[in-house]
Formats: C-alpha cells, sequence, structure tokens
C-alpha cells in the first residue's frame, strides 16, 4: 500500500508541479490548519488519496497539501487522522512514511493539548521536548521495513536539540513567547480525569494530547529530524475549574493561530 500511495502522489505532483520535491512536512493539528490554506500550490483531498482516510473531527480539513513557504518546499497534512477515530495505528503513521518517500527530510508535528503544568495557560505555545508514550501501542509493532528504519531504533533525542534551540532562537527574534515541555500521548478520545492528569505530571509531562507520538517515532525511526509544537489549549481536568470542550480547543488555537503561523513559517526559512 506504501508505494502505491507514493506513486499515486509522485503523479499528481509531476503533473501539477513538475518536479517539486518536499524537504519539510507539516502536520496541522486541531484548529491550526489555516497555514496550508494560505499556502497552496496543490491540495489533494485524502479521499482520492489511497490508503489516506478523511477524518472526521472539527477542525480537520483532510488535505494534503504542496507549497513554497520562504523558499522551500513543503508538505501539509491539513488534519490527520486519529487513533481514536477507530484506525489502526499504522493508518494513523501512514502519511509519515509518505513524508519519508517523497524526500521529506524534517517535519513539524503540530496539536492541540491540554495543560498539565499549572503554569500554562490556554494559547501558549510549547516546544516539545520529549514525549511519554501512554497509548499502549507503538507503531513499529509487526514486520520491520528495512527500507524505512533499523528494527530497534534509538528514541534518546526523538525532538532534535538543535531544532528545540532553533525554535526557541526564532521565536524569540520574532517577540513570541513560548513554553517548553514533555508531552504525553493518550488515545482518548475521552478527555483524561483529573487522576490520570495527576499521574501524568508525577510520570514528568506537562502537556497530554491524543496525536504526535506515534508520527514522531516513525519519523525519528524513518531517519528524519522531529520539531514538535503543541497549542495548550485548555487546562487539563484538575488543573481546569471548567468542564473540557473540543469547542474551547478550537477558539484557543484560533487565539494562537497567528503566532503559529509566524512561527512555523519562519522556523522552516531556517531549517
Amino acid at each position: 500500500m506504501l508505494q502505491k500511495t507514493v506513486d499515486f502522489i509522485l503523479d499528481k505532483i509531476q503533473k501539477e508541479l513538475g518536479s517539486f520535491v518536499p524537504e519539510v512536512g507539516i502536520v496541522l493539528g486541531s484548529g491550526l490548519g489555516e497555514l496550508a490554506d494560505e499556502h497552496c500550490s496543490l491540495a489533494i483531498p485524502y479521499s482520492e488519496i489511497p490508503g489516506f482516510e478523511s477524518s472526521n473531527v472539527v477542525g480537520h480539513k483532510s488535505r494534503l497539501v504542496f507549497a513554497d513557504i520562504n523558499g522551500k518546499n513543503v508538505v501539509m497534512m491539513q488534519g490527520r487522522f486519529h487513533y481514536y477515530e477507530g484506525h489502526s495505528i499504522q493508518k494513523v503513521v501512514l502519511p509519515i512514511k509518505v513524508m519519508k518517500k517523497l524526500g521529506v527530510k524534517t517535519v513539524i508535528l503540530t496539536n492541540a493539548a491540554g495543560g498539565v503544568n499549572p503554569a500554562f495557560n490556554p494559547s501558549d505555545l510549547m516546544i516539545i521536548t520529549d514525549h511519554i508514550n501512554h497509548m499502549n501501542v507503538n507503531p513499529l509493532i509487526g514486520p520491520n521495513d528495512d527500507t524505512l528504519g533499523v528494527r530497534f531504533p534509538d528514541m534518546s533525542e526523538v525532538y532534535s536539540l538543535d531544532l528545540v534551540n532553533l525554535v526557541k532562537k526564532t521565536a524569540s527574534k520574532l517577540g513570541i513567547d513560548t513554553q517548553e515541555g514533555v508531552y504525553m500521548a493518550l488515545t482518548g478520545p475521552s478527555y483524561e480525569t483529573p487522576a490520570e492528569v495527576k499521574m501524568a505530571r508525577i510520570l514528568g509531562a506537562d502537556a497530554v494530547g491524543m496525536s504526535t507520538v506515534p508520527e514522531a517515532i516513525v519519523a525519528k525511526w524513518a531517519g528524519m529530524n522531529v520539531i514538535g509544537l503543541s497549542c495548550i489549549c485548555n487546562s487539563a481536568a484538575g488543573v481546569s475549574t471548567v468542564a473540557l470542550a473540543h469547542d474551547d480547543v478550537i477558539n484557543a488555537a484560533n487565539i494562537a493561530k497567528d503566532r503559529f503561523k509566524v512561527l512555523v513559517k519562519e522556523v522552516v526559512k531556517n531549517i
């Protein structure tokens, strides 16, 4: 399926853009898809791509978008498919493998997350420095594809320290405040209980969410550089004093989106 998917996309690129080879891949999380609307040379609906699934989550347009951003060829997922939607974990990470095959060297994984760290506020941008996989599944289980990565990949630096520092310096230059922290992935789709958030805090998490980690594992395995950015869209249960709702996530992402777009575009320029 992987090669069939890649061949389909390459044919579309060749017909519309010629010799376009993306070097940066971006996965746009809930409420953050506007970047792809503003920069689009070619958009392919997921429904047309063999092996891809359309997301039913509000804030995900389900398109693969190709664009030039600040002189770099970029491919963007305008929305992702999630494990909690019932897709297999292999389906969830298929687009990352496709990006690798298309030529992508660096991926920027973004998400909407709940703030576990009490110092975080809704609409803060957090640079992911490490993650905790609490989804009880690993996307590398099964036969290993030696053409993409080794059987037992090192995960001591999933999120490139050099790129973490690049994002920090870029944000500082732009006057954009950022947080740093550890992201914990859980399956969802229910939000975490206060006890689960307390557990996450004890284990060292600063934010919780329902995505990103499987993609990061596969990207690192496949030899790509990884940047992780979370939009803290609400305080998690037990930290927040109000009930949690997806509308609040989208609203907070809307507040942060202009800062997010400026930061990502400048980071892409400087990679």
